[in-house]
């Protein structure tokens, strides 16, 4: 086989992947969507218009989220000074009882609510229904309302690995510092 040959099969291989893990059209107009509180109210993210947000779907008791939670909530003073917003929804079974547990062991200063309907987060996330997705997502949407960037626990080697902090960092950064909000970048890279 030709090496022009073995990069399209390759090019090929990747996207059949891709599309198979429930691969996001980026970027894409973020639908509507409202995260319930625990004290029965409703945090709409309408009420972010014109406001940078970083959206953060977890489950309560998985390691992974709960550390993605203390990475945002140490990068949150810095991410509000550039006007950009941090919301979480747990979205595990029986998450409207456990966020108030959670939020009490991890003080995040930002709003942590749940959805009941797993459906609806697949929908917004634009997986679909079929897709079991590895946790925590997360989504950077610009000013105007679109999703610019998404992660998924699954990126352990592009974004969820050791230079976690760093990666979120970068895409607060890059949504923060463009009026349309950052594309979706390469993650940092470990220096040795």
């Amino acid at each position: 086989m030709s090496t022009r040959g073995s990069v399209v099969a390759a090019v090929a291989a990747m996207w059949l992947t891709a599309a198979g893990a429930g691969a996001q059209t980026l970027p894409r107009k973020a639908p509507e969507f409202a995260i319930s509180t625990a004290d029965g109210k409703s945090i709409p993210l309408s009420q972010y218009k014109g406001k940078p947000v970083v959206l953060a779907f977890i489950l309560t008791t998985c390691s992974h989220c709960q550390h993605t939670v203390e990475l945002l909530s140490k990068l949150q003073p810095a991410s509000a000074a550039r006007g950009v917003e941090i919301v979480a929804s747990a979205i595990d079974q029986g998450a409207q009882v456990a966020v108030p547990l959670f939020v009490k062991n991890f003080h995040p200063p930002f709003p942590v609510g749940y959805n009941q309907d797993a459906g609806a987060v697949l929908d917004f996330c634009g997986y679909s229904r079929e897709h079991l997705p590895h946790m925590p997502i997360l989504l950077f949407i610009d000013r105007q309302g679109t999703i610019r960037a998404q992660h998924e626990g699954s990126e352990e080697k592009d974004f969820f690995n050791d230079r976690q902090e760093d990666n979120l960092r970068a895409a607060i950064e890059a949504l923060a510092g463009s009026g349309a909000g950052g594309k979706k970048r390469a993650p940092a890279k470990k220096s040795e």
